[in-house]
């Protein structure tokens, strides 16, 4: 009868260890998701940063090293 009580408790302990694993494992699949998302997006917004400014330094002028900034 003991052991009965006894197996009884440990296979409720177990099940609530795997029940809190499992949540953790989603929680933590949940916060991977969002971080690629996350990633993604900011991925797409350097590329459109680098092209704006591959963009902005094709149509400016080269400087002359020579020059004088505009201030002296």
């Amino acid at each position: 009868m003991n052991d009965e009580i006894l197996d009884r408790n440990r296979l409720t302990e177990l099940e609530e260890r795997l029940e809190h694993q499992d949540d953790t494992i989603t929680q933590l699949n949940d916060a991977l998701i969002n971080q690629q998302q996350r990633i993604d997006s900011l991925e797409t917004k350097l590329q459109e940063v680098k092209s704006t400014l591959l963009s902005v330094t094709e149509i400016r002028e080269p400087l002359d090293p020579d020059e004088r900034p505009p201030h002296y």
